[in-house]
Parts: structure tokens; sequence; C-alpha cells
């Protein structure tokens, strides 16, 4: 495989890749490009940006918006939705390490 398919296969796995402009990210998630401006000034997700200047958005940015915006749909307030997806993510991160460090622990015959 020529190296330039082998790059383009790569961004296709790539969740962090920053593939979707503003409009596309907007339409996937069914919102509007104010709401998109709304999450990255409130610091939920910071989308990256083409030599152009242009926002561009990664399939776990659409994610992490998607979430915000069920939240928003309920009534939450955007602040709110993104402080509370924020949270919901590090208490995800915080019990994958307490198993992570349970599993390390009954390897080594240390579990209680």
């Amino acid at each position: 495989m020529p190296a330039e398919n082998a790059a383009v296969a790569d961004h296709l796995d790539d969740d962090d890749y920053p593939a979707y402009t503003m409009g596309r990210a907007a339409d996937v998630l069914g919102t509007t490009p104010a709401f998109l401006r709304a999450i990255g000034e409130a610091e939920l997700i910071t989308p990256l940006r083409s030599e152009g200047g242009h926002r561009r958005y990664s399939r776990r940015q659409l994610r992490v918006a998607a979430r915000a915006r069920e939240l928003v749909v309920q009534g939450t307030p955007v602040e709110a939705a993104c402080r509370i997806v924020t949270l919901e993510d590090r208490l995800g991160d915080a019990l994958r390490l307490n198993e992570e460090m349970r599993r390390k622990l009954a390897e080594h015959g240390l579990d209680t």
C-alpha cells in the first residue's frame, strides 16, 4: 500500500482526526454552529483549526458534543451541560483506573 493510502486509512480509523467542518458537525449532531461555538467557549471541546482558521471536529469531539446536546434538549443550560459531561468523563476515567488497580492487586494476591 503506498504511503499516501496508508495515511488515509490511518485517518479513517482515528477518532481524534479533525475530519468535520463546523457546518458538517452541526448537521451530524442536528444542532447549530452557535451550539458548537458555545460548548467551545465553555471549554468542553476545543476544535482544531484548519490552515484557513476554520474549526474542525473529530468523531470523539462529536460524541462529547452529542452528550451535551442531549442534556440541553432536556432543559439543562449549556454551561451546566458542559460541566456535567466533564464530570461524567472524569468519573469514568477514575472508575477505569480503580478497576485497573484492583486487577493488578488481585494479580499479586493483594486483593482484600
